[in-house]
């Protein structure tokens, strides 16, 4: 019983997420309007600043290790992207290279 209810409710929330993904192409599926594109265009860099704010916030510049995991990884994710110009390798490589920082070294 419960493995059929929990079927149910992850196909009704992938439906609803499908559909709220669909709306804009179906609703503007002829003229775009100018703040739409302008939306698609700056959204993408405004939300990984966001990002980037929201995993250094907790940075402490006063503990032993003065942040030097989270500015060397950083720095990493910065450069696997520059080297390679894809966002899931420089995402998944800088997270494994974090995480060895955090358990291995500091």
């Amino acid at each position: 019983m419960m493995d059929r209810y929990a079927l149910t409710l992850v196909a009704i929330m992938a439906l609803s997420t499908l559909f709220l993904r669909a709306i804009p192409f179906i609703v503007f599926s002829k003229d775009v309007p100018d703040s739409i594109l302008f939306l698609g265009k700056a959204l993408p860099f405004a939300s990984m600043a966001m990002l980037v704010v929201y995993c250094l916030k907790g940075m402490d510049l006063s503990s032993s290790n003065h942040g030097m995991p989270e500015i060397l990884a950083t720095l990493f994710v910065i450069l696997i992207h520059k080297w390679k110009k894809n966002v899931l390798l420089s995402v998944f490589a800088s997270t494994i290279f974090y995480m060895l920082l955090v358990q291995r070294i500091f």
